[in-house]
């Protein structure tokens, strides 16, 4: 007796999702996962170095105290610093009207300090500073602190 053929049987339709949004993703191959640790590595790396060069270099901090304003051309200061002793700074200060507006301001020298000056082992000294306003004062901030380069 002879078989016949029979034909095979037809392929089953791709689902509609497939059609639409594409087939199953092919995994990635070791040569990209090797490269794709290599360069996680190098940025963790840099990071790391960034963190250790970043906390080396010399800070400076700042807090308002609190201050007065005796008349309209004239608002006094109070914050204190926080600092090597015998690094020098400076910090901006500010005082502002009833709008926010700048209406006085000033650049001042801290200088280096004694071990027994202030607290904390001479790190943290208390300022007092008065600004010229062209208007009456509300409030009165120091604005920043910064260890002035020694090139300049």
């Amino acid at each position: 007796m002879t078989s016949e053929e029979q034909p095979a049987a037809p392929a089953p339709a791709p689902t509609s999702l497939a059609n639409r949004y594409g087939g199953q993703k092919r995994a990635l191959g070791g040569k990209a996962k090797r490269n794709l640790l290599i360069v996680a590595l190098a940025a963790g790396i840099g990071l790391m170095a960034w963190i250790s060069t970043s906390a080396a270099t010399e800070s400076v901090g700042f807090k308002d105290i609190g201050y007065s304003t005796p008349d309209a051309t004239v608002a006094e200061i109070d914050f204190q610093v926080t600092k090597n002793p015998g690094t020098a700074a400076k910090c901006a200060v500010k005082a502002l009207d009833s709008k926010f507006a700048v209406v006085g301001w000033k650049v001042v020298d801290v200088g280096p300090n004694a071990a027994d000056a202030g607290t904390d082992g001479g790190r943290t000294t208390v300022h007092r500073v008065t600004v010229r306003t062209e208007s009456q004062a509300v409030s009165a901030v120091v604005d920043n602190c910064w260890i002035p380069d020694a090139a300049k």
